[in-house]
């Protein structure tokens, strides 16, 4: 977490998100990679395009440069080591360019929660962000302006090909030094007996390899509605959970969760790429 990066439109969701940002970079000696994206028209940004066009092109470059300006003299960001960086680029695209080249480690984004969903999260560029995403990806609510993490709840259906993907929760949570909680939720529709969980724990317990974690197994109706249940018993402050690229969300923990967890969830989701 030494370099993150945070995509901006300067609305007070994305300010949340920077928010939090600038306390893990504060935490951890890190610096911030602010990222601000102009999808324009190809005819505004193409380099063999007529003159005409400059103008309104060189328009928007100078908003987005006020806006960081604006940005910078936000009280929470002194003394922080913050990268200007505008791109003329979709966002999906320009996100995931902007975090390869400058080696960025963690990607903090917003989302609305249920309300929102359709606007921020379904079909949306965060999703491909938290889908494609060779890096973790910590989404936050509009409405957190803190983030003290000492709860972390990470889900997991216990598979071998999750166990790269639980390494590196293992490592954020390292980082932030919070306990980690491992959860199996067990649900009637793919319902394990307990020598089968037992069987499935020791495999994923060799496959991980050494690690301070404990996994509890929590009974629910559905996979969803068990995680945000268990998330809240325990008081969890972030639930960690896996994504298999582009298979996407609707494959995650038991290949059946759908992108409902991180929209209802009331509290940060991180998610770790499955490899």
């Amino acid at each position: 977490m030494k370099r993150i990066l945070v995509p901006t439109d300067f609305s007070p969701l994305a300010e949340s998100a920077l928010k939090i940002a600038a306390q893990i970079a504060k935490k951890h000696d890190g610096e911030i990679f602010l990222l601000h994206l102009l999808d324009l028209p190809l005819d505004l940004v193409d380099k063999g395009s007529s003159s005409q066009n400059l103008p309104e092109s060189i328009f928007f470059m100078k908003l987005a440069h006020q806006r960081f300006t604006e940005a910078m003299e936000k009280p929470y960001l002194k003394d922080l080591k913050i990268h200007e960086t505008v791109e003329f680029s979709a966002a999906f695209e320009g996100i995931m360019e902007v975090s390869q080249n400058n080696n960025c480690d963690l990607i903090i984004m917003g989302s609305h929660g249920a309300e929102g969903a359709k606007e921020v999260f379904i079909g949306s560029n965060t999703e491909k962000v938290v889908r494609y995403s060779e890096i973790p990806v910590l989404v936050v609510k509009h409405n957190q302006e803190e983030f003290d993490a000492k709860k972390f709840v990470y889900a997991t259906n216990l598979s071998i090909e999750t166990a790269k993907s639980f390494q590196q929760a293992l490592s954020f949570a390292e980082k932030l030094n919070v306990e980690i909680d491992v959860v199996f939720i067990n649900t009637p529709a793919k319902f394990k007996t307990s020598k089968d969980i037992d069987d499935r724990i020791k495999s994923f317990k060799s496959a991980v390899g050494e690690g301070n974690y404990h996994v509890t197994v929590q009974s629910d109706k559905n996979t969803e509605d068990g995680i945000l249940n268990y998330a809240r018993k325990v008081k969890a402050d972030v639930i960690g959970i896996g994504t298999h690229g582009r298979k996407g969300l609707s494959r995650l923990i038991n290949g059946s969760l759908s992108e409902d967890l991180v929209n209802h969830a009331k509290r940060p989701v991180v998610t770790f790429k499955i490899k």
